[in-house]
């Protein structure tokens, strides 16, 4: 290897050698690009402008510990310090982060002394937050319980939400000393986690730690913490769930048996005891949050089957919450299949007991009392009835008949509920029927069959198993998903609700059923006499019959209603804009031809033909038998028989035969001829089958005055229909001859352009010739002057000579003469 780099080496030594002009250029462009990059460099250094050092994100007074510069090791140690802290990663910038800053002191100010509040800026870039974690969005909570963590807080941040999960985080366990608290917390319709363990030998049994840490793992899975976590420390209380062994986690479930956590078959660990609870439990409400942005959780959700969204008031902090347990209660009848069967939490349980009586209940400030119709099936063979009647009055059922009945309820004589309760336990459940009570003059008779009443026949219970068509019931938040209500027709002023239930805001319930196959939903009717439970349940009972009396709920675009028009006189406009709520009365109006067209905004194809629509409307403007009107498809539901299955199409509805109704052929233009003709050609028919009666001369005098009006209307479009082809004609003749004349004018405008750039070049060619020509005089001037100079130098340099050479011989002479007289006089 080296030698061959030597072998190189020598090789472009020697090249270099031999042309020393491709070593200066090798030289010069390693120097300039040395040169390049550093000025590249500088010139940056000198544009980025040096970042502003941070400041505090919380104010000074609030709560929480602001780590504005990024300190993240100081996190963990103030993390060492509390039992549970709350971690807030924020970017100073991020909007979602200064809305979620005024939540989260809300909830600091509030549970300050339980809880730690850290806020940790993770954007500075000099600081160990940003260096070490890479958060994908703004802001992150992450809740640390002693050793475990993180917890991440996967919900919306509004102070209630987030005051719930820290309160779930605090107490993760619920602890059940008595066997009253235990049927409590197992009579909720939430699924439930029961763990028994025996502190006696030691602080800490080997499982506890391990149970713990599988309740925080749920919290992880579920912010709203829907499964709860209990536990058991008296050997006589877990003997109630017939539980014997140390260690057990037990999940309590109503509609199938109830299980105890196999540690044969699985390892005794946190996230093996999560995922098994997830695994087997049951769920007869499930919570949906969508996340406001893109996202396939509804589409995921819905393609299961029907679904009935049930948009209620929630408040996380208030438990427990009524309109929630009704709506429960409603679901958990609706998927026991078995009328007569229960979970029962004791498998030794052979035989159910049943006890009954009715009782008179007074009312405060009425003249009658109701009645108080309770029934009870036990699990049990010992318990009594007087101790159940003295319990279960004083606890459960003292609020039956404090509510009034409605105003439209029945008469005295009837003996219906007004009001209906039911309780469960995990050894047994009761039912409560409230029924007005009668004078003491009455018939004994009336009374006795008024105590028969709460024998009534439920038609919901265990409807999932008797129909096709299963729903799965959703819950959502009605302040936090209003925009989703009100697309599936929610009104905006939700004050006459069921139930007469409203929320912190004003939001009412409202539910719906969303049917993904059928492309169809149906809303709850709301009336303010039936509560919300018996509406739901008739509501259930409708959408579940063979023949369902629903009807489907169609979503259209709201009647402008302007005051400023109501000053105009009505004019009838040209294409009438039709809506869901104005389709049908103005389609099947039996007086007039309507001819409707489909169209979207977002269609290109029908933008094009509106000039078309627009001419033929005002050609027929003045017949006011034949309408021409349109139709959003993509804002405005419509029944099924009138949809189309593509945009843009064109239907026609005659006259007293909607019936016929006819659609433009897709394989023709729809050009104003095409349109007149296919309109000719269906409105013109007089003939009506079934307009034909016993009347006689009458039906046929009615029929001979439609068929004359008809064709005068006939004759009237074929007259429009002449008129408007001489007008085109003319029209196609004034183009044509504009089209000549335009192209003429443009010809001769080519060529005096042409003839235009020939003179401007002569012209700057003469222009350059006449200033050459005048450059050179000057130069010819220049020279003659010179030549005047030197030709008069010349003059007086050649008198000047001339004098000198005359001065120089007259002496020359005297001489000569001077020495021919000496030699004269010599000789």
């Amino acid at each position: 290897m080296l030698r061959r780099v030597r072998r190189s080496l020598r090789q472009v030594l020697s090249l270099m050698a031999r042309r020393p002009d491709l070593l200066c250029g090798a030289i010069l462009l390693g120097v300039l690009l040395v040169l390049a990059v550093k000025f590249t460099c500088s010139r940056a250094k000198n544009v980025v402008a040096v970042a502003r050092p941070p400041t505090r994100f919380f104010s000074a007074d609030a709560p929480v510990i602001d780590l504005y510069l990024g300190q993240l090791d100081q996190v963990d140690r103030l993390r060492s310090v509390a039992e549970v802290s709350l971690v807030f990663f924020y970017a100073p910038w991020c909007a979602h982060s200064m809305a979620a800053r005024q939540e989260l002191q809300q909830v600091a100010g509030k549970l300050a002394k339980q809880v730690q509040f850290v806020a940790i800026n993770c954007w500075w870039n000099h600081g160990k937050c940003r260096k070490q974690n890479h958060f994908y969005q703004f802001p992150t909570v992450h809740l640390f319980y002693r050793r475990f963590g993180p917890i991440e807080y996967r919900g919306p941040i509004l102070a209630s939400y987030v005051e719930s999960f820290v309160l779930r985080v605090v107490t993760p366990l619920t602890y059940l000393p008595s066997r009253a608290r235990l049927e409590e917390f197992l009579s909720c319709h939430e699924p439930r986690v029961v763990g028994f363990f025996q502190f006696n030998s030691s602080p800490q049994p080997p499982g506890y730690l391990t149970y713990l840490s599988s309740a925080l793992q749920a919290l992880k899975r579920d912010f709203r913490g829907v499964v709860r976590f209990g536990v058991v420390t008296s050997q006589r209380v877990a003997a109630a769930l017939s539980i014997h062994q140390d260690e057990t986690v037990y999940l309590h479930r109503r509609l199938n048996s109830s299980l105890i956590f196999p540690r044969r078959e699985r390892n005794f660990t946190s996230e093996s005891i999560c995922s098994w609870v997830f695994e087997h439990r049951e769920s007869v409400l499930q919570w949906l949050q969508p996340p406001g942005t893109k996202s396939r959780l509804l589409e995921h959700e819905l393609t299961k089957g029907p679904a009935l969204l049930l948009f209620l008031p929630h408040d996380p902090t208030s438990e427990p919450d009524p309109v929630l347990q009704q709506v429960a209660d409603v679901a958990l009848r609706y998927h026991s299949c078995d009328r007569d069967h229960h979970s029962n939490w004791d498998g030794s349980f052979s035989s159910d007991a049943r006890c009954c009586q009715s009782l008179s209940v007074p009312r405060p400030g009425a003249a009658a009392g109701c009645w108080l119709d309770v029934c009870r099936r036990f699990s049990r063979r010992d318990d009594s009835c007087g101790v159940f009647w003295r319990d279960v009055l004083q606890t459960h059922l003292t609020h039956c008949c404090l509510r009034p009945p409605p105003a439209d309820a029945t008469p005295l004589t009837s003996v219906s509920c007004f009001n209906f309760a039911n309780g469960y336990g995990p050894s047994s459940r009761f039912s409560a029927c409230c029924w007005r009570s009668m004078p003491p003059l009455q018939n004994q008779t009336l009374a006795k069959d008024a105590r028969q009443a709460p024998q009534r026949h439920d038609h919901l219970t265990g409807l999932r198993c008797h129909t096709n068509r299963t729903l799965r019931f959703y819950v959502l938040d009605v302040a936090l998903n209003r925009p989703l209500a009100l697309s599936l027709g929610a009104d905006d002023a939700s004050s006459s609700s069921p139930g007469g239930t409203e929320g912190p805001e004003g939001d009412g319930p409202f539910a719906a059923i969303v049917n993904l196959k059928d492309e169809s939903h149906y809303v709850l009717p709301r009336s303010p006499a039936a509560t919300l439970t018996q509406s739901l349940e008739a509501f259930i009972r409708n959408f579940s019959a063979p023949h369902s009396v629903l009807q489907r709920h169609l979503v259209g675009q709201e009647v402008k209603s302007g005051r400023a028009h109501e000053s105009r006189p009505s004019t009838r406009p040209l294409i009438a804009e039709l809506t869901t709520a104005t389709f049908l009365p103005s389609v099947m109006d039996a007086e007039k031809d309507v001819l409707l067209f489909y169209y979207t905004q977002w269609c290109g194809f029908c933008s094009v033909l509106n000039h078309v629509l627009i001419q033929l409307a005002r050609l027929l403007q003045r017949n006011g038998s034949i309408a021409v009107a349109r139709v959003n498809v993509a804002r405005n539901d419509l029944p099924w028989e009138f949809m189309v299955d593509h945009v843009p199409s064109l239907l026609f509805f005659p006259r007293h035969r909607k019936h016929h109704s006819v659609k433009f052929p897709d394989d023709l233009a729809i050009t104003l001829p095409n349109l007149l003709h296919f309109i000719l050609r269906h409105a013109g028919s007089p003939h009506r089958s079934d307009a034909r009666g016993p009347g006689g001369s009458g039906a046929d005098t009615g029929l001979h005055a439609e068929f004359l009006a008809l064709q005068r209307e006939v004759e009237t479009l074929h007259h429009a229909r002449e008129l408007l082809s001489r007008q085109l004609t003319q029209l196609w003749r004034e183009n044509r001859k504009l089209t000549f004349d335009t192209r003429e004018l443009e010809a001769r405008n080519s060529q005096l352009q042409r003839e235009r750039q020939q003179l401007e070049e002569q012209h700057r060619e003469k222009s350059r010739q006449l200033v050459e020509a005048v450059r050179r005089l000057q130069e010819l001037a220049d020279a003659s002057e010179n030549l005047l100079r030197e030709n008069m130098l010349l003059r007086m340099l050649l008198r000047a000579l001339k004098d000198r050479t005359g001065a120089e011989e007259e002496p020359a002479e005297e001489d000569v003469s001077d020495g021919q007289s000496r030699n004269n006089m010599t000789s």
